[in-house]
């Protein structure tokens, strides 16, 4: 079979011909394009006669996924698939697998991270000290005894909830789908109004799809507390973004961390969240651990080695 890795995947190149060295032991050619396109004709080119294509998180469109009429399998590096044209492989028969897991240490990390940054004042901390000032007025809060929500509880979600929990915080969590592993944990699945409305910290660890898709928009947002926190390290367009800074301008709750956007950066300069009080913003650098890097490569070329043998692996349903 042809396969290509058509954009860089955040390791050496040194490390991409190691892992590709299997495969091209058993026979198939693999073609290694080092830089990122977002171009469709360009991106067309590089599909073209390939049986399976393996991409990151550059968006691929329903217009290439039609052009290759070879292609079998298309392999993602990365957790979600939302920048896929998912009806087009589906219309093509096109299998679509994932990197799901190579994540969920960094993004729960990061999490705990902007949480402790949000509520012991890290920005204004390091601001203060180079105008040469004092502690005054800079006392936080901890995170021991806080009652922490985690909306969606997959592989991140859990991960995360294990992290607050040896904080010392309550978790509760709102999911879909509930698992007794879960719950063996110590968390306590609640209504997500219950928890929007009794949560100091909220993490919200969802997929982007039509069911997600804005399900934390105004009428949620006003059921929180106003000294609540709210961190998204999980996917833009699960927010209204637009009424979070509202929300955070009115001063109807306390601050917000946010890792992911309604586009990739770099963020229009007119986008809300970028002039809401008592904001921490990063550029969607949650999962960009190097880590994790390695873990996903590891991960994205044994999916490829699986599905050659016979014994497709992380396949996602949709």
């Amino acid at each position: 079979m042809n396969i290509s890795l058509i954009e860089p995947i955040g390791v050496p190149q040194s490390m991409i011909e190691e892992l590709a060295t299997p495969i091209r032991q058993a026979g198939h050619s693999f073609t290694y394009y080092d830089d990122k396109t977002t171009d469709t004709e360009e991106l067309k080119r590089r599909s073209a006669g390939q049986d399976i294509v393996m991409i990151a998180n550059n968006r691929y469109p329903s217009e290439v996924i039609e052009a290759s009429k070879d292609l079998k399998l298309l392999a993602v590096a990365f957790t979600g698939i939302d920048h896929v044209d998912l009806d087009a492989c589906k219309k093509n028969n096109v299998l679509v697998c994932n990197c799901a897991g190579y994540s969920n240490i960094c993004v729960a990390e990061q999490t705990i991270g902007m949480a402790i940054s949000l509520m012991r004042f890290f920005n204004t901390c390091d601001a203060t000290v180079r105008r040469g000032g004092t502690s005054v007025g800079l006392a936080g809060t901890e995170i021991s005894g806080k009652k922490v929500g985690i909306i969606g509880c997959g592989q991140i979600g859990t991960m995360t909830a294990k992290l607050f929990l040896a904080f010392g915080a309550e978790v509760i969590a709102y999911a879909r789908n509930r698992r007794p592993e879960v719950e063996t944990l110590g968390v306590k699945y609640v209504s997500l109004d219950e928890l929007l409305e009794t949560s100091d910290i909220i993490s919200l660890h969802t997929p982007n799809n039509a069911a997600t898709k804005g399900m934390i928009g105004k009428n949620q947002i006003a059921k929180m507390k106003k000294t609540a926190l709210f961190i998204n390290c999980a996917r833009g367009p699960i927010v209204d973004n637009k009424a979070l800074a509202d929300a955070l301008n009115e001063g109807r709750i306390a601050g917000a961390a946010i890792d992911v956007f309604d586009m990739e950066p770099p963020i229009p300069s007119d986008y809300p969240l970028l002039h809401a009080k008592n904001t921490l913003l990063t550029p969607h650098v949650a999962f960009l651990t190097k880590e994790a890097m390695v873990r996903r490569a590891k991960i994205e070329f044994q999916n490829v080695i699986s599905f050659l043998n016979g014994k497709p692996e992380n396949i996602c349903k949709f």
